[in-house]
């Protein structure tokens, strides 16, 4: 029988490498399937599957909400944790009010970061939308008040002489006691049931096997992080992947649900049924 041929979106920051690697390179068997991966930004991921383009997709908490009637999420490969979350810097230190009329660099309208500093900030509207591994130069060169950034750029925006303003993950966390919920991956629905059960398991067999095998995948990471020294590399590993990327877990699911109760209260994103439904 044909495999059936599986599109499969992520980054190339270094934990998604992590994830997908042994699963597209083929480390893993998985009977039945052939997988066709797409490496871009999240934010870009985000449009995709807005689109429904992909079949299974790396994606944005905030993005998801919109698109819970189209696809499900998956338990396994989620990026959740505690003292990971994003940071807004600047050139020097802001109050909160100030910062609410601060034109602001976001990784795009669709992360979970921009939710986040949404819910943070109500009353900040003037953003602009850059690339995430751009927003540390616009505020260094004084093209925006200040950025809020994501990703590995956490370990390097002190090299250019900047300040962090706020870390959104201790702010929800101090709100919450919960970890913060930042990404998962999704699958559409249209592939069935049991075709989604299957990529879930073969999800989390690529997710063991990495921590198994950390050196047959490490080329792929090392080659698509090209300028982070191998320091920066393993402690964006360590910090985005834990146990809640094995398994979301009740306490992962709980985070979830509070992040979406409280974006719903702000008419920030769409309530089941109204747009989307719950995964």
């Amino acid at each position: 029988m044909k495999p059936r041929t599986i599109s499969v979106g992520y980054s190339s920051c270094p934990n998604d490498i992590f994830i997908f690697e042994a699963l597209v390179s083929g480390r893993i068997e998985a009977p039945g399937f052939r997988f066709e991966p797409l490496i871009e930004d999240v934010e870009a991921l985000n449009l995709r599957a807005r689109r429904a383009e992909l079949d299974m997709t790396k994606i944005s908490f905030h993005a998801y909400a919109h698109l819970r009637n189209r696809y499900t999420l998956l338990d396994a490969g989620s990026a959740l944790g505690r003292g990971c979350g994003p940071l807004l810097i600047s050139r020097k230190d802001f109050d909160r009010e100030t910062l609410s009329s601060c034109r602001i660099a976001i990784p795009g309208a669709l992360t979970t970061a921009t939710l986040l500093l949404r819910l943070h900030l109500p009353r900040a509207e003037n953003f602009e939308v850059l690339v995430f591994d751009q927003i540390i130069a616009a505020v260094a060169e004084g093209r925006v008040d200040a950025g809020l950034i994501i990703h590995e750029s956490r370990f390097t925006y002190r090299e250019r002489k900047l300040v962090q303003v706020v870390d959104l993950g201790d702010w929800w966390e101090e709100e919450t006691g919960l970890p913060i919920p930042l990404g998962g991956i999704i699958a559409n629905r249209r592939l069935g049931e049991d075709t989604i059960r299957k990529l879930d398991g073969l999800l989390r067999e690529s997710i063991l096997y990495a921590h198994a095998h950390p050196d047959e995948i490490w080329g792929q990471i090392r080659s698509h992080a090209q300028e982070l020294d191998d320091d920066v590399i393993r402690s964006h590993i360590d910090l985005y992947v834990n146990d809640f990327t094995t398994s979301l877990g009740e306490e992962g699911r709980e985070a979830l649900e509070v992040l979406y109760a409280r974006a719903e209260g702000e008419g920030i994103i769409p309530r089941p049924g109204r747009g989307g439904s719950t995964g």
